[in-house]
């Protein structure tokens, strides 16, 4: 058995990726006995007591069946198989911190060949990247010294509250759902936690050593420092203010588990959100980021989680039903869509994405009417009306260019769709969004086909 064998034979055990988007699905709470029969012909005990976990407790194996069948791989595969797979994936894994050879061999399959690249980055962004995965608090402490105020800080806290507050509205005022559920859903909102900009306790880095020897051992000790501080978790009380994300990095998340949404200081830089940036184009554009984020805990996936991150439903049998039947809905919509070739969008797939980027959109909305709905209405500016500049800032947000390898692959694998899809599928739900721009019922999906979830 070659080394493709092997790697197609563990993929066709894997749940694939719809299927891991299900939380329940990925639930299964087994002690250190149970998994041993599980998979018999891995050593287990053997295997946590040289991590440093001789008296392992309960875990979750998110997936059963595949820990089953890599067990009677273990008959079938010869030792020197295994070694030449283990082998390649040790190789793989340090290729990009290793010589021009096997840099830039690295780079023809994974990046040239399978997304489009058509060179390698510079080293000194490689090297930067790399940085900020393995040292990424120290660099954040610097980065936001530099370029996140705190008056920055409060601007963005002061638009998650505001949204917030369009989302409580927006669940109170919904037609599918029953007071009961919306009880519930508003208890969730008002646990959700909020985090701007960088933590409130930086990282302690000291024990790791950084030297002018070797980049890949550099890499090496990197990986067995953070590897050693997630280990040091266990058995510890649940660290609350701990950051999924480095404070330079360009996104944002929204954590389940812990019903908390996230927004590095790297993602509230301009263009995306800028202190003297209009009102309206400020909430269109990071004002639906924020709103996408909230939305995530009510989306397919997030709404199976209480306020407290607890795998447990707050919903009523009725509403749940109603609540899948627009899911579904969605997911049809995004089903039509054919970027390329006969690759249509992963409906399933992209569910919670789509139904963020909707959510999001129309709370941002709301939002940016209560924030001004106190103060003389603004002028235009360049022609364009507060809520043309609204949707339009939307729309740059996701302004990109992407080469047809790289979109191939973002349909195939990426629970988020296509920018373009992501702009025009939300307006396309969006009354307001032909409200504004005078286009009509032309702009819109017929009432019969139109979402409306959050």
């Amino acid at each position: 058995m070659n080394y493709l064998s092997v790697e197609t034979s563990l993929a066709k055990a894997s749940m694939t990726k719809v299927e891991q988007r299900d939380p329940e699905s990925t639930y299964h709470v087994l002690n250190l006995q149970t998994l041993q029969k599980l998979s018999p012909n891995l050593q287990w005990k053997d295997y946590f007591t040289e991590l440093g976990l001789a008296n392992p407790q309960d875990m979750n194996i998110a997936q059963p069946k595949f820990f089953k069948h890599i067990s009677q791989m273990l008959n079938t595969v010869s030792l020197d198989d295994w070694k030449i797979y283990l082998r390649w994936h040790l190789a793989h894994n340090r290729a990009k911190y290793l010589s021009s050879d096997f840099v830039n061999a690295d780079f023809y399959f994974y990046s040239k060949q399978l997304s489009g690249a058509a060179e390698l980055r510079p080293r000194w962004k490689r090297v930067l990247k790399s940085l900020d995965q393995n040292l990424g608090e120290a660099l954040g402490e610097l980065y936001v010294a530099e370029y996140f105020s705190p008056a920055a800080k409060a601007k963005a806290l002061d638009m998650v509250n505001n949204i917030k507050l369009a989302m409580a509205e927006q669940i109170k005022s919904l037609d599918w759902m029953s007071n009961t559920t919306k009880q519930q859903a508003l208890k969730k909102l008002d646990k959700i936690a909020v985090k701007i900009g960088y933590p409130d306790t930086w990282r302690d880095y000291s024990s790791l050593q950084i030297d002018k020897e070797s980049y890949v051992a550099n890499i090496k000790r990197g990986h067995e420092f953070e590897f050693k501080r997630q280990l040091a978790k266990l058995g510890k009380e649940i660290d609350r203010n701990e950051w999924g994300m480095t404070p330079s990095t360009v996104n944002a998340y929204y954590n389940p588990s812990m019903n908390e949404i996230v927004f590095p200081a790297g993602v509230l830089q301009a263009p995306l959100f800028h202190m003297g940036a209009d009102t309206a184009s400020n909430y269109g554009n990071t004002g639906a980021t924020i709103g996408h984020e909230l939305t995530h805990a009510f989306d397919d996936e997030g709404s199976q989680f209480d306020g407290d991150g607890n795998l447990k439903s707050w919903w009523t049998s009725d509403d749940k039903k109603n609540f899948a039947i627009r899911v579904s809905k969605i997911a049809r919509q995004f089903d039509e869509f054919n970027p390329i070739d006969e690759l249509h969008i992963n409906g399933k797939l992209t569910a919670g994405e789509n139904i963020a980027d909707l959510g999001g959109l129309k709370i941002a909305f709301i939002a940016l009417k209560k924030s001004l709905a106190s103060k003389p209405q603004p002028e235009k500016i360049d022609g364009l009306t507060q809520e043309q500049r609204f949707f339009i800032a939307n729309a740059q947000s996701f302004r990109n260019n992407v080469r047809n390898e790289a979109l191939r692959m973002q349909i195939l694998t990426d629970p988020h769709s296509p920018e373009k899809y992501r702009v025009l599928a939300p307006t396309a739900n969006m009354p307001e969004f032909a409200t504004a721009f005078s286009c009509g019922k032309a702009a819109l999906r017929s009432e019969d086909k139109r979402v409306n979830i959050w």
